[in-house]
């Protein structure tokens, strides 16, 4: 039988790219995110593309009750899930502590950590019986904090500190529990970050390649087939031109000459 993998904020980037290498070698897939239009067009894609089915549940991660029904929605067509992808999660401005939008910190807050928390307080009674795997997307931002990062850098420490207390907590039940932290990646969450303007997102890449959203899929899809008693923990990705959360090539060739 077919294994079942929920991956949250699945509208685009990294979330729609693993939905569709998990579709792509026959999982049952189940997408979720805000925008149910744009569910519905990779539903459809995948379905036509692969020959398979895939569910899909529209819900704001943010708002407990929400998630609690999307779940016990969730819980009418399968009986367990055997991966959960934690992908949804934002950044919302770029200022100073004493500057900062108190709104977007709630946001980021809101969405990084307690959506995250909401939605596998939920599903990991699914998986207790069997064991299964939660894969917790993260950021380079999680292993070093940058100028104006401050709320979001902290909401992916606390994601990876969630790591570290999930995989003591699941043990016993063999739940794996992968962290996965990107760097730069050319996805929509600059575009998000300056609320819509293209411009400026498109700066932050200008003058080398960054990940693209299939080299996460790639990796989420790898840990995920390992034996059963191989976990990786934790990884941290940067495209070639980036050493840390902090510098990339630009940062590189200006402070060499």
């Amino acid at each position: 039988m077919a294994k079942t993998v929920l991956v949250t904020g699945a509208t685009s980037g990294f979330g729609k790219a693993i939905a569709t290498v998990f579709a792509k070698n026959g999982y049952n897939v189940c997408i979720t995110g805000r925008r149910e239009e744009r569910l519905q067009e990779l539903k459809n894609e995948l379905e036509k593309t692969y020959n398979i089915n895939i569910a899909t549940l529209s819900f704001d991660i943010r708002k407990r009750e929400e998630v609690i029904k999307a779940v016990d929605e969730l819980k009418t067509h399968y009986d367990t899930i055997d991966i959960l992808v934690n992908n949804a999660g934002l950044a919302a401005g770029l200022s100073t502590i004493d500057e900062g939008d108190m709104d977007d910190w709630d946001t980021m807050i809101d969405t990084n950590v307690k959506g995250l928390l909401y939605i596998t307080r939920q599903v990991v009674p699914m998986m207790k019986a069997k064991g299964g795997h939660i894969f917790n997307i993260g950021s380079t931002a999680a292993k070093m904090v940058y100028k104006n990062g401050n709320v979001y850098c902290a909401t992916k420490f606390a994601v990876d500190a969630l790591n570290q207390a999930m995989r003591i907590d699941l043990l016993p039940y063999g739940i794996k529990v992968t962290g996965i932290h990107p760097g730069m990646a050319e996805t929509e969450f600059s575009i998000v970050r300056f609320k819509g303007d293209e411009d400026r997102a498109g700066n932050v890449y200008k003058g080398f390649e960054p990940l693209h959203p299939e080299d996460i899929a790639d990796t989420v899809y790898y840990c995920a087939t390992l034996p059963p008693h191989v976990c990786i923990n934790d990884l941290t990705i940067t495209c070639t031109n980036q050493a840390n959360s902090v510098v990339t090539i630009k940062d590189a060739e200006r402070l060499n000459k």
